[in-house]
């Protein structure tokens, strides 16, 4: 009788223990989101180099032994920011994708989307995260080499299907000049943070692309564009 009732209590607690565990986890998921958006957020304004473990602790109003709790150093945290960070752009490009009328609105919709990205980030983001946190830096070059170079090569095959990119341009070159150029913005010897707006660099450099690659057809959308996605940019 009493083994049939520590079954009895087992198979009660149990499913009880198993929930505690699983809140327990969502728990911790839920600090660790929130570490990484707040160090992301800091690292995007400041650089990697200036930003400690203690101003993130204090910025997110956690103690380093949380913070320590999750990550195991600086640069587990800077690396799993950035693979987060990449993980919800390439959400949002490929429904851009999805949702665009055309090849030239979904590039409009991706400036769109990065304006707010590169909007106060500091030009040193990209050399800091190359110079210091070298493992973090080859995650996002493979996701430069691989994704966004076949994004942008998609994105001229579509366009040329369309009519309103011209189809003699040369799909190698032009999608390896979109990408490097695009990389402009991130060097400060450049375009330093005193005198020019990453966002604006990044959205001249898109234009200045697009005009030279659209047919007539594809200029009348890029105003058109314009208008709808930049006017209060």
């Amino acid at each position: 009788m009493e083994t049939f009732e520590i079954k009895k209590v087992s198979i009660v607690l149990r499913p009880l223990r198993e929930k505690l565990i699983m809140e327990s986890l969502e728990k911790s998921v839920q600090v660790s989101g929130r570490i990484l958006e707040a160090a992301f957020y800091q690292f995007r304004q400041y650089g990697f180099r200036a930003i400690t473990m203690d101003d993130i602790a204090n910025n997110i109003g956690v103690s380093k032994k949380t913070l320590y709790a999750h990550f195991a150093d600086k640069d587990e945290l800077v690396r799993e920011a950035v693979e987060k960070r990449i993980t919800e752009i390439r959400i949002k490009c490929e429904s851009f994708r999805e949702s665009a009328g055309d090849a030239i609105e979904e590039m409009f919709l991706c400036m769109h989307y990065l304006d707010g990205l590169f909007r106060n980030m500091n030009p040193v983001f990209l050399l800091e995260l190359h110079k210091f946190h070298t493992d973090a830096f080859r995650i996002f070059q493979h996701y430069k080499d691989d994704y966004l170079i076949k994004m942008v090569r998609t994105n001229l095959e579509t366009g040329i299907v369309q009519k309103i990119y011209r189809e003699e341009i040369n799909l190698d070159i032009l999608s390896v000049f979109r990408l490097e150029s695009s990389m402009l913005c991130f060097q400060p010897g450049i375009f330093s943070r005193d005198r020019f707006e990453m966002s604006h660099v990044h959205r001249e450099l898109m234009e200045h692309f697009l005009y030279g690659v659209a047919t007539v057809k594809g200029h009348r959308l890029i105003e058109k564009y314009k208008q709808k996605y930049l006017q209060n940019h």
